[in-house]
């Protein structure tokens, strides 16, 4: 097995390492946790990318590796696998958690006990989930990001947390218990939970098991959508993403992923058009599903007051797009999905933490400062207006007033926000839905003969995508009037260079995929053709054999009897 298949391993075994030293380091050395917290981030987020680099430029024959942890050959030992899709979001996991971090540290992390060791499993059960190659070890992984979850959704006490924690916590028990009950079902007609092990043995189930082997699968198919958040099982979504410290909702920003990757990868691997009487099963529920979840989305952001709000029903936009591009089963719109899928999780990460920034803006700010060279500069004031500003009767400049360093920080990177958002032109978001609107438009491109005409399920999603944008344009446009253009006599807000950091790497990680679009749009066209014909991921797994031990390296003549 070569080091490169061993590195697979280490974004989990990392954050294990470091949440154990921290819990050893106890509650009073919180400055150093936070630095052994961000070093430990920053080396995942590194690791992330070589694995990234190594499976993309690996070419077609080598572009997916496999690490047995314990030795054992599929389908009887645990496995993990690290191909393009799962190393794009590895990749995208290790930016959202560093920004996340970032922005914690600059007040968050104090506000409750415990914060960086959990937030160290909470990335552990991210990469594992995005690794993992059988359904157990992905229940295992599911069940340690939500136990640290429910730590960090507590973060900072406060009665709406609470009451927005204990119905998250409630909800994701139930799916996890769905999740546990379609596994079984799945075990008991196949005998196997490997991933690949199933998408063997799923086209050879006898007829008569056929019906119990879909039940299962659709009741798994619930535990994990309920998790990405589709209509009407996402109502516990939106209170528990607004109630979250700004940090956190950040970083569930990539938790309603986890749901639409799992669905993703399992139903192009148990269901692909090699499944034979199962090909494709439970592809139409999918995109009905998106639309409904796409359509109440962009009703429920109208009427959203707040930023922390819009943000999290952003998230279900989003999430509605996805599952219906998902469902039509077609590398072309799967491919622009994906494109969509980094922008929009980078975008809303930001919108999450600049929201808190700007409603901070609307009051006197009284965070206290330790160190008055950690802040931004203050607002800038006229005692003395320059020479030709006129003054109005209260002595207060016409024109040319001089916006405070701050509020312009703000407003600009809210306009940047918006943009990505609603999809306009010229950052990544427009060619995110451009590409969508595309694939939907070509008629080969969506598995159509070019005298087919586009079903409605498709005019359907092209109309939605268009009018989710608008309903997000008016949205935010009242909010950033509100918070931006009306007068309102207040000081500007103080902001620590660990909040913008974040905020403004984001932006600017949009701003590189909108002009360097080209290569992110080939390697999701790649992952999706991959994902197309599952066969290189199962030639992958059953081709990689354990590491001969030491007795069976040995000559004949060496070994003891």
């Amino acid at each position: 097995m070569s080091a490169m298949n061993q590195l697979i391993v280490a974004p989990i075994l990392l954050p294990l390492i470091t949440a154990a030293l921290m819990l050893l380091l106890g509650e009073k050395r919180r400055p150093l946790k936070a630095r052994i917290n961000l070093v430990s981030s920053l080396l995942g987020l590194g690791i992330s990318v070589v694995l990234l680099l190594w499976v993309h430029t690996q070419g077609q024959a080598g572009s997916i590796g496999v690490y047995l942890p314990g030795n054992w050959p599929a389908p009887f030992g645990i496995v993990l696998v690290v191909d393009r899709l799962a190393a794009m979001m590895l990749v995208l996991t290790g930016i959202i958690g560093v920004s996340a971090l970032l922005f914690a540290m600059a007040r968050w992390d104090s506000a409750g006990a415990s914060f960086h060791a959990l937030f160290q499993i909470q990335l552990m059960g991210l990469y594992g989930a995005f690794l993992t190659a059988d359904l157990f070890n992905l229940f295992v992984f599911f069940e340690v990001l939500l136990a640290a979850s429910y730590g960090l959704i507590l973060h900072g006490s406060g009665r709406a947390r609470v009451k927005a924690g204990l119905h998250y916590i409630a909800i994701n028990l139930v799916a996890s218990s769905l999740f546990l009950i379609g596994a079984a079902m799945l075990y008991g007609v196949t005998g196997t939970l490997n991933m690949a092990d199933l998408a063997i043995k799923i086209p050879l189930v006898p007829e008569a098991d056929r019906g119990l082997l879909h039940a299962g699968a659709a009741i798994l198919a619930i535990a994990f959508l309920a998790k990405a958040g589709i209509w009407p099982l996402n109502f516990w979504l939106v209170p528990a993403y607004s109630a979250a410290s700004a940090p956190v909702a950040a970083l569930f920003a990539i938790m309603t992923k986890v749901g639409i990757y799992t669905v993703l990868r399992l139903w192009t691997l148990l269901f692909s058009g090699q499944a034979g009487a199962s090909s494709f099963f439970g592809g139409e529920w999918l995109v009905y599903g998106g639309l409904a979840t796409l359509g109440c989305a962009a009703l429920s952001i109208l009427a959203a007051q707040r930023l922390e709000r819009m943000a999290s029903l952003s998230i279900l936009v989003s999430a509605g797009t996805l599952l219906a591009a998902i469902g039509f089963g077609q590398p072309a719109l799967t491919a622009a999905a994906l494109f969509y899928l980094v922008s929009s999780t980078l975008a809303l990460c930001a919108l999450f933490l600049l929201a808190e920034l700007i409603e901070r803006s609307r009051s006197v700010n009284e965070i206290p400062l330790d160190d008055d060279s950690d802040t931004l500069p203050p607002a800038l004031e006229l005692s003395q207006p320059p020479k030709g500003i006129n003054l109005d009767d209260e002595q207060k400049a016409v024109v040319g007033q001089v916006i405070p360093w701050a509020m312009a920080f703000l407003g600009l990177s809210f306009i940047a926000c918006a943009l990505l958002v609603i999809g306009m032109p010229p950052l990544s978001g427009f060619i995110g839905k451009l590409n969508l609107i595309s694939a939907l438009l070509n008629p080969q491109g969506l598995g159509l003969a070019t005298e087919q005409p586009l079903p409605a399920t498709g005019w359907a999603l092209l109309a939605l995508l268009v009018l989710s944008g608008l309903a997000s344009l008016i949205a935010l446009a009242r909010v950033g009037i509100t918070r931006f253009w009306t007068p309102q006599e207040r000081p500007s807000p103080v902001l620590r260079r660990l909040e913008c950091l974040p905020i403004v790497a984001l932006l600017s990680l949009c701003v590189l995929l909108s002009i360097q679009a080209e290569p992110l749009l080939r390697y999701t066209q790649d992952t999706a053709s991959g994902l197309q014909d599952p066969q290189q991921y199962l030639s992958a797994v059953f081709a990689t054999r354990p590491t001969p031990g030491p007795l069976a390296q040995a000559k004949p003549a060496e070994v003891q009897p």
